[in-house]
């Protein structure tokens, strides 16, 4: 693809909340990712699914600025990833990142100040529903709790663009219900979502539309809708099709 043809990302009024052109990602000899081309429109919960080291996380960070790319285009709203487009893209990382010695309530004053879009009401109320001591320092935590609290964190900003990477992964099931209610009931209906999970069967009833992933490229884009009526397959039946060993 010429240079032109990176320049030419789609510039209507509603434009895709984020899309990928020719984008690539090397680390050393590496191609994490080859040369992708897709696009996500607004109000939809898309899952990014693929084995292990399919480049799923590598997608998302470049999605929210901490990776740059190696040659292609991503963006967001139109906007290469920067000040703008994190201001509108929450994003919860696979691995912890919160100060271990911070009270969950520091670290809500701490996202409300950084954050326009923060709701501090949201996040105590989901703090409540899952029984979370907001005075608790989060070292204090077991691992799960903790990642509780970093989801709420998450969704309790009004985004527009939901970045999850592996948000139920160590979540008890009985949570998961609670955890996948709490994704969908709290982004409004312009928003989108791309989680990246391999609990598919949890999530699955919620996603609208699918992307697998594998070895760095695309092998499939869909709606769940056309999955299921083209195929005659679940999104987890199609998985285990697809990536099986």
């Amino acid at each position: 693809m010429n240079e032109n043809n990176l320049e030419n990302i789609n510039t209507e009024t509603i434009a895709p909340i984020l899309q990928a052109v020719a984008l690539k990602k090397r680390y050393g000899s590496c191609l994490a990712l080859d040369a992708l081309d897709f696009s996500l429109t607004r109000g939809r919960i898309i899952g990014l699914l693929g084995p292990n080291g399919s480049g799923k996380t590598t997608l998302l960070k470049l999605a929210c600025g901490l990776l740059q790319p190696s040659s292609g285009k991503i963006v967001i709203d139109n906007h290469t990833p920067g000040i703008y487009s994190k201001s509108i893209t929450a994003y919860l990382p696979d691995k912890p990142y919160l100060n271990d010695w911070m009270r969950v309530q520091q670290l809500i004053k701490f996202f409300s100040e950084l954050y326009a879009d923060f709701c501090s009401e949201r996040a105590y109320e989901m703090l409540d529903a899952l029984g979370i001591d907001c005075r608790a320092r989060l070292k204090t935590l077991s691992k799960g709790t903790k990642e509780k609290v970093q989801l709420i964190l998450v969704m309790s900003r009004k985004a527009q663009l939901y970045l999850l990477d592996e948000p139920i992964g160590g979540v008890d099931p009985a949570a998961r219900e609670y955890i996948v209610n709490t994704i969908i009931g709290n982004y409004s209906e312009n928003a989108t979502v791309l989680i990246s999970t391999h609990i598919i069967s949890d999530i699955e009833p919620v996603l609208d539309e699918v992307i697998f992933l594998n070895r760095g490229k695309i092998t499939l884009q869909t709606t769940v809708d056309d999955l299921r009526a083209e195929r005659g397959k679940s999104v987890d039946e199609m998985f285990r099709e697809v990536f099986k060993c």
